[in-house]
């Protein structure tokens, strides 16, 4: 029997919910994901009827293609050891399937899918000619020697390999995925192919990589933040901004929050989050985790003033005007969102993928908190990859203020698209809303033009 869901009016939508739950059991993530977009479509279908009549939106709620593989590996002890390797080639209707690897323990069938879900519409606000994908293995580089990724990777790409390439699916890095292991995965495919081609972005800038793509993901998220205050008429000077995460994501953020005139005073990790004051002394993070690799409860050695908390999710106690949650999905609650507002917060936009639950979105919609969806706000990473891809087509590289000056436009360009779609369905500031429909409707309409495929 199909389930209700009680926000979906449309009986089509609710039916087609309660199937997508019933043939993806227990991946609630992707269930997550998949009802914020159906929510935003109500008001499309009533519009195009075509959509409904020709299965768009159920091709849509299903991937092309999972590729699900083991991924053997041998320790620096002789013993070999095995884990699950994943690919899911969720759309390809505007371009090759585009999206990160992702190496984390948490990595399963339904997290590939649901992040592969998410980066379609991503991909799709961008206005490049890239598809949906997104893939990984749920193997943890943390604790592992440099031969041990290197031989996990290089074991993984060996699998991989079979089911990508230039122009049909150009994976990226993502949580666990840095240069390093882009590295070892692209020299592996080169071995096995025979050839260089741009096949995976985010490599390192001697062999193609493009300036920007490091910082591109939090550049692009507070490019996006700053048109946000732009309509408020405001900015980020003096905004105490609080950052979870201090991987690519978050240090880039903190940093150009920080050029902007932010002031950020907490960062976090997997086992705590750092509060100073004083404002994040950013050199010494990056040293910590880009550097030493080390946790970010070193911080408080040279600077004791600050203080260091067990456990992440402490940290959206702390008072702030802005909050970027920028770690991973599902991190900012219902109840770390009241925290949020009742002290003070005006903003929250995602860095990472869904790093808010639908209980906190409930609260920024109740208390009128200015809200940018990751599909929208992160989406500064993959489109840096795209300009990755066209360079590497050209054999060409552009210098830091030109990729740069292309990242911001492409920013305030999704962030102009995404306002302007709530407009015209009558959603003003629902930029959930707006990137959803906006992201869609690219999709769906090429999707027709090809033969709803």
């Amino acid at each position: 029997m199909d389930r209700s869901y009680g926000t979906l009016q449309s009986n089509y939508l609710n039916k087609l919910m309660g199937r997508l739950t019933a043939r993806n059991q227990g991946e609630y993530e992707f269930h997550q994901a998949a009802l914020e977009v159906l929510e935003s479509l109500e008001g499309v279908i009533e519009r195009h009827p075509e959509f409904i009549r020709m299965g768009i939106i159920e091709s849509l709620v299903e991937p092309e293609r999972l590729i699900k593989f083991r991924v053997p590996w041998i320790g620096d002890n002789g013993r070999v050891y095995i884990n699950r390797g994943y690919r899911a080639q969720f759309n390809s209707a505007i371009g090759p399937y585009k999206g990160g690897l992702r190496f984390h323990p948490t990595v399963s069938e339904g997290v590939v899918k649901f992040l592969a879900f998410e980066q379609t519409f991503k991909n799709s606000l961008t206005g490049l000619p890239m598809g949906g994908g997104k893939g990984g293995a749920d193997f943890n580089p943390k604790g592992k020697s440099e031969a041990e990724i290197m031989r996990f990777c290089q074991s993984f790409m060996t699998e991989l390999s079979h089911y990508i390439g230039p122009n049909t699916d150009i994976p990226a890095g993502d949580i666990g995925v840095g240069e390093r292991e882009i590295g070892y995965m692209f020299g592996q495919y080169k071995r096995i192919q025979g050839e260089f081609t741009g096949v995976i972005t985010g490599k390192g800038l001697d062999y193609g990589g493009s300036l920007v793509r490091k910082q591109a993901t939090g550049y692009g998220l507070c490019y996006f933040v700053e048109e946000m205050l732009k309509e408020k008429q405001r900015s980020f000077d003096s905004m105490t901004t609080v950052i979870s995460g201090s991987g690519n994501v978050a240090i880039y953020a903190a940093k150009k929050a920080i050029e902007l005139g932010a002031k950020v005073v907490a960062l976090s990790d997997s086992s705590g989050f750092i509060h100073d004051k004083n404002g994040i002394d950013l050199d010494l993070i990056k040293e910590l985790k880009e550097v030493q690799r080390a946790r970010i409860s070193d911080y408080i050695l040279k600077h004791p003033d600050a203080t260091y908390t067990e456990g992440a999710r402490g940290i959206w106690n702390i008072p702030c005007d802005i909050a970027l949650p920028c770690a991973i999905q599902n991190e900012l609650d219902e109840l770390a969102a009241r925290e949020l507002t009742k002290n003070g917060c005006v903003l929250v936009a995602e860095g990472a993928n869904m790093p808010c639950t639908p209980g906190a979105l409930e609260v920024f919609k109740e208390k009128g908190t200015l809200f940018a969806p990751g599909k929208a706000a992160n989406a500064g990473g993959v489109a840096t990859s795209g300009l990755e891809m066209s360079q590497n087509s050209l054999r060409y590289s552009w210098d830091y203020e030109e990729v740069d000056c292309r990242l911001k436009n492409i920013m305030q360009d999704i962030h102009k698209r995404a306002s302007t779609t709530a407009e015209e369905y009558d959603a003003k500031g629902d930029l959930i809303l707006g990137a959803n429909i906006a992201g869609f409707m690219k999709v769906a309409n090429a999707m027709l033009a090809q033969g709803a495929v």
